[in-house]
């Protein structure tokens, strides 16, 4: 049978679920390496592979809400993976990059081996934890990442090694948000590190704040240089989705300027 004919798996739905997650908003076509590279891995075509993330399109709300039905008659099993995901989405990317190393002819202790070496004298149910934990913030780094451009969102800085996704609802606050990309903004590591203490938040219009606290420091330079310049900004515009309102709002009510 042709790779058009084959009837897709559960495990190949998965992965282009996946690489949906991960991938830049329009560039989701068959000359993408991405599609390419994930098309070779599963014996399928990259135009076949295009399909399948306009049908994960089609049932994302960020295209419902524009009115862009994406591709139609998606099938019961993607939008079986669909809501999959919604309803769990920490096991759903975890597992997709299990198969994903597999087909990669490595495992996920390989793959992401310089995130994992720190750990790898634990055991059992703690180790597992622990794995899950930092390949699905890896993950949620490149959701982020794609979705920003590859550009913190105030500055504009696009070197990787200097950006972070970060979250607006904190990690350890609330598991069920913690993969979803409107809980992700991508900056630059002093305005990670300021948003996650509080320094800074981001209002309806998504401008920057600056809080009491750091504006007592308005005297010396770094804050002439770092912070006074960014106040009011506002946050680059992402491809697809934006800052969770709800989040926003939590963050400047139980973070922002607590000092």
């Amino acid at each position: 049978m042709d790779k058009k004919q084959r009837l897709w798996t559960r495990e190949e739905l998965i992965l282009a679920f996946n690489l949906y997650l991960k991938i830049e908003f329009g560039k989701t076509h068959k000359t993408n390496s991405q599609v390419i590279e994930l098309a070779n891995l599963i014996n399928r075509t990259p135009s076949a592979v295009g399909m399948r993330l306009g049908n994960f399109a089609s049932l994302d709300p960020y295209h419902q809400n524009r009115g862009v039905g994406g591709l139609q008659n998606t099938g019961k099993q993607v939008q079986e993976i669909w809501e999959e995901f919604v309803d769990n989405k920490e096991e759903l990317i975890y597992e997709s990059e299990q198969i994903l190393a597999k087909k990669q002819h490595s495992t996920i202790e390989e793959k992401y081996n310089s995130l994992l070496f720190d750990i790898k004298d634990l055991k059992g149910e703690t180790k597992i934890r622990a794995v899950k934990t930092r390949v699905n913030q890896s993950v949620f780094r490149e959701m982020i990442m794609a979705n920003y451009t590859s550009k913190c969102a105030i500055t504009n800085i696009d070197i990787p090694d200097l950006l972070f996704a970060s979250h607006i609802l904190p990690w350890s606050k609330n598991e069920e948000e913690r993969l979803n990309p409107e809980n992700g903004i991508c900056l630059s590591a002093l305005y990670d590190r300021a948003f996650d203490k509080g320094y800074i938040s981001f209002d309806k219009n998504h401008k920057v704040l600056i809080s009491s606290s750091l504006k007592k420091k308005e005297g010396f330079s770094y804050y002439q240089n770092n912070f006074a310049s960014i106040e009011n900004k506002k946050l680059n515009t992402p491809l697809k989705y934006f800052p969770k309102k709800e989040f926003l709002e939590y963050h400047r009510d139980m973070i922002f300027d607590k000092k």
